[in-house]
């Protein structure tokens, strides 16, 4: 049984960035490609080991090596980027980003044969079978097990606001769906994710990894897919709430934040600082209310009284972490408010043209 251990949390601060994306044509149309790019010939050495796909053979995932400084995430995440897009090119796809990909019909495209993901649509069926979302993991290493579990509870109410400024994902099967994320809602049909509830300890979250397995709930602890997680592989705090970004800048922007706010989280811990309870039903209000707002979403404090609007919230964070990568995201259009654009100016031909990386 694959189960993690506590010897796997060693270092404070690393990094590694994840992105799920799109095989597309000239044209920006979904094409199956992975036989290609996953199974063909060798990958950039760049992407060596750190290329697979998702569920549809239409989606890939890259993988940064590991990122020892967050000075070093914009650099890498457009490496990474190019690489894969140069490895398409040479076999005649391009690569495009977003939450969900506006034109595709997941009743027309095809499922990976990889045993891992035909087991998941047998077991899952009809909530997996239309799971074409494309998403954005951030990976904070954190030296400490019980720490880590202690962030990952703490992060939940951050991850709102977060899903709020990363929306890009409008359009699902062609048709405007009225939420800013509407990946977030997609996925959320799936067993074991959107927000999880809070752990005591790290053996508490290991225990129920465990059970999870054993009771045939899930095949690998990978298939807890949970807004935020202690990574017991990897020895990370996973943060699984954005939508994929077509711009990179946003990436790092991202990034950077979460690395900062995981290692403010990380110090507060040593400091003995008490974890703040929050209801469950809250958050998930605060998630809703990111998914179908984005922008315009206000969210409800952590104590329960009063809600915060977006704005002042990045402010807030901005000045607390020194970071100001939030600030520019807020200052520029949305995902979501690009896409329409593009749509109601241009068509959807265009919009999918325009989520080429």
């Amino acid at each position: 049984m694959d189960i993690g251990s506590s010897e796997a949390f060693s270092r404070l601060g690393t990094l590694g960035v994840e992105e799920e994306f799109y095989i597309v044509d000239e044209a920006g149309r979904p094409t199956s490609g992975i036989d290609d790019l996953v199974y063909g010939d060798a990958p950039p050495e760049l992407l060596a080991d750190r290329l697979d796909h998702e569920l549809f053979k239409f989606t890939i995932e890259t993988q940064t090596p590991l990122i020892e400084s967050v000075d070093e995430v914009d650099e890498t995440v457009r490496a990474v980027r190019k690489a894969l897009s140069t490895h398409a090119e040479r076999h005649g796809y391009h690569i495009a980003a977003a939450g969900l990909h506006p034109a595709a019909k997941w009743r027309e495209l095809d499922h990976a044969e990889k045993p891992r993901y035909r087991a998941q649509l047998d077991r899952i069926q009809y909530p997996q079978h239309r799971n074409t979302t494309a998403g954005l993991h951030v990976h904070v290493g954190v030296d400490d097990a019980d720490k880590a579990t202690w962030v990952a509870n703490e992060l939940r109410w951050y991850l709102p606001p977060l899903l709020s400024l990363s929306s890009n994902s409008p359009y699902w099967n062609g048709f405007d769906t009225g939420l800013a994320s509407a990946r977030a809602k997609v996925f959320e049909g799936l067993p074991n994710t959107g927000m999880p509830t809070a752990f005591d300890s790290f053996e508490a979250y290991l225990r129920f990894e465990k059970q999870m397995v054993e009771t045939g709930s899930i095949n690998d602890r990978g298939e807890l897919w949970y807004d935020v997680r202690p990574h017991t592989g990897h020895g990370t705090v996973e943060v699984r709430t954005p939508d994929a970004q077509t711009d990179p800048a946003r990436v790092t922007a991202f990034t950077e934040y979460v690395h900062a706010l995981v290692v403010d989280l990380a110090e507060r811990y040593e400091d003995g600082e008490s974890g703040t309870q929050v209801r469950r039903e809250l958050l998930d209000e605060n998630k809703w209310r990111a998914m179908r707002h984005g922008r315009d979403a206000s969210f409800v404090r952590p104590d329960g009284e009063g809600v915060v609007d977006l704005a002042t919230h990045v402010d807030a964070e901005c000045d607390r972490l020194g970071v100001s990568g939030l600030r520019e995201i807020l200052d520029g259009e949305s995902g979501s408010a690009r896409q329409r654009r593009i749509h109601d100016e241009e068509g959807m031909d265009a919009l999918c043209r325009s989520l080429f990386v």
